[in-house]
Formats: structure tokens, C-alpha cells, sequence
């Protein structure tokens, strides 16, 4: 067990680093091929700050522990709303000005009740996995249209500002993609199997496993990224960090993960993760979308958040002493 939790810190210390780098080097990449800094924003930050989610959890499905894959996704989400959202919000503020982030907040809600309708018979098989696949790659088409078109949106000027602010020469930036994208595979491979060694010696499921030390890790660099751009003042960027990562955890990592290995959701996943999940989602898009105001997310709201977040994890961990 003791070799298991060394690999467990050494893996997520690796991994946070590596998706650092493999970020930078993919945003850099991207801005050196020409493209939009609002897709930058929308599609490229989203999916590198999510890269650690997807391959932890496509490693952990291809080694028969699906569970842990699922208890990745459905807690890295919590994490980035509860945790992320509401520290950020106590530091200062979050004031949604971008009408493209006002656009995904109902689509990250309609998401995730697409989720309840497909896990509602506790399996996740190959053709729900089709499903969330296809909604995903609609729903990466739809980022990709409005990045293209939404030249006045402030999301595409604060990614603009950061990448004017931290400029990397094309060869450096691939140098970095391959290298973060190396270690991100292998700190992975050892998370997995620290975790489903720690889970198996607790005598816990791997998705309690997933849901509390892997969902963390695999979320500190959207915290690390929302911290520095709130600091900024670039709301915008902080929240859309926090939705880009969320579609593609529950879409694309769930989806990847059960098209490689068809998962039995356990009960208490859907009564509690998921309710959880999708409580948390729709409190987002009635504070972040604002209807008759501007969108915006208080000291108090954030201190909600974080109360909801404190509670939540501490009935998990109280539940893996039970055992």
C-alpha cells in the first residue's frame, strides 16, 4: 500500500506538470498554425486542461477498472464547479461578460441531463457511448462555428492577451506538446494503478478512488489556470476553463471509457455523484447566465459552492473509513 500511495503522489505531481506543458505547447502550437484565439479558447484550452481526465480515464477502462474512469469524470466535474469556481470566486468575483460562455451554460445543463436519461438503467454500453461521442463532436462543431465567427467576443481577447503576454517560439511549443503529451500517458499509468491498488487495500470501490484523489489531481490545472487568470481580472477565461473542461469530461472521457469497456453504474453513483453533479451544473447556469442581468458569481455564492464541496467530500471519506 505504501508503494502504492508513493506512486499516487508521484503520478499526479507529473501529471499536473506534464498537462501544464502539453497545454501551453498545444495553445502555442495553435497560434502559430492561425488559428482564432476564441477557438483557442474554446476548443484547445478545454481540451488540454481535460487531457489528464481523458487519459486516466481511457487507461483505467482498457485495465478492466471502468469504475474508476467514471468516479474521474462525474467528480473532476464537481471538483471544477465546487471547488475550483467557488475559491475563485471567495478571491474575487466572476463576472460573466463573453455571450459565447452564456451560450454553453445551457448546453453544459442540457449535457448533463442527457447524462441522467442514458445512465438511468445503471449501464453505460458501446451505443450510449456512441451517443455521447456523437453529441460531443456536434457539440465541438458548434464551438468551432461560433469560434470562428464570434471576433468580438472578450473570451477571444483575454486568450489573446495571454498568449501576446507569453509568446513561445513554434519548435519550443512542439518540443513541449510531445514531451507533456509522453508524460502525461505514463504519470497516468502509474496513477491507475496506485489508485486501484489503494482502493483494492481499503476495500473501497475504485469509483470512491476516482471521485475524491484521482478527481482532484486530474483537476489541478484547471484550479492552477482559473487562480492565474482570475488574478488577471480575465473572468471569462477562468469560467470557460471550468465549462470547456466540463463538456469534455462528460462527454468525451465518459464516452471514451465505455466505448473501451461497457460500464454497470453502481446506484449510489447516480443518487449521489450524479445528483450531485447536476445540482451543482444547474446552479451554475442560474448565477452564470444572469437572464435579465449580467451573469455573475459572488463572494457568497462561491462560499455556497465550497461549503457544498467540503460536505460532499467529507461524506466520501467518511464512507471509506466505513468500510
Amino acid at each position: 500500500m505504501i508503494l502504492a500511495l508513493i506512486a499516487v503522489v508521484v503520478g499526479l505531481i507529473i501529471l499536473v506538470w506534464s498537462a501544464d506543458r502539453f497545454v501551453d505547447g498545444a495553445v502555442s502550437t495553435a497560434s502559430h498554425l492561425g488559428m482564432p484565439p476564441l477557438l483557442i479558447g474554446m476548443v484547445i484550452i478545454g481540451f488540454g486542461t481535460s487531457a489528464p481526465e481523458m487519459v486516466v480515464s481511457a487507461l483505467a477502462a482498457s485495465q478492466g477498472s471502468p469504475g474508476l474512469a467514471l468516479g474521474n469524470a462525474y467528480g473532476s466535474n464537481i471538483t471544477n464547479i465546487a471547488l475550483i469556481l467557488g475559491l475563485t470566486a471567495v478571491i474575487s468575483p466572476i463576472a460573466v461578460h463573453s455571450q459565447i460562455l452564456r451560450k454553453e451554460l445551457p448546453l453544459l445543463t442540457l449535457i448533463t441531463a442527457l447524462t441522467i436519461w442514458l445512465i438511468w438503467d445503471l449501464h453505460i454500453g458501446r451505443l450510449d457511448a456512441t451517443l455521447l461521442l456523437l453529441a460531443f463532436t456536434l457539440t465541438m462543431g458548434w464551438s468551432i462555428w461560433q469560434g470562428m465567427r464570434g471576433k468580438g467576443d472578450i473570451l477571444g481577447g483575454e486568450v489573446d492577451a495571454e498568449l501576446q503576454a507569453h509568446p513561445m517560439p513554434l519548435p519550443r511549443s512542439l518540443m513541449w506538446l510531445f514531451i507533456g503529451l509522453v508524460l502525461l500517458v505514463a504519470s497516468s499509468r502509474l496513477l491507475v494503478w496506485g489508485a486501484v491498488d489503494i482502493a483494492q487495500a481499503l476495500g473501497v470501490s475504485d469509483v470512491i478512488i476516482g471521485l475524491t484523489i484521482v478527481a482532484i489531481g486530474t483537476s489541478l490545472p484547471e484550479l492552477a489556470s482559473s487562480l492565474v487568470a482570475v488574478r488577471k481580472g480575465e473572468h471569462d477565461l477562468a469560467l470557460g476553463n471550468v465549462i470547456g473542461s466540463n463538456l469534455f469530461n462528460t462527454l468525451a472521457v465518459v464516452g471514451i471509457a465505455g466505448a473501451i469497456h461497457p460500464m454497470v453504474v453502481d446506484p449510489e453513483v447516480l443518487s449521489r455523484d450524479v445528483l450531485v453533479m447536476s445540482a451543482l451544473t444547474l446552479s451554475l447556469f442560474v448565477v452564470g447566465y444572469g437572464f435579465r442581468r449580467q451573469g455573475r458569481i459572488n463572494r457568497i455564492e462561491g462560499g455556497l459552492l465550497l461549503l457544498c464541496y467540503v460536505g460532499y467530500t467529507g461524506y466520501l471519506i467518511q464512507t471509506i473509513f466505513a468500510s
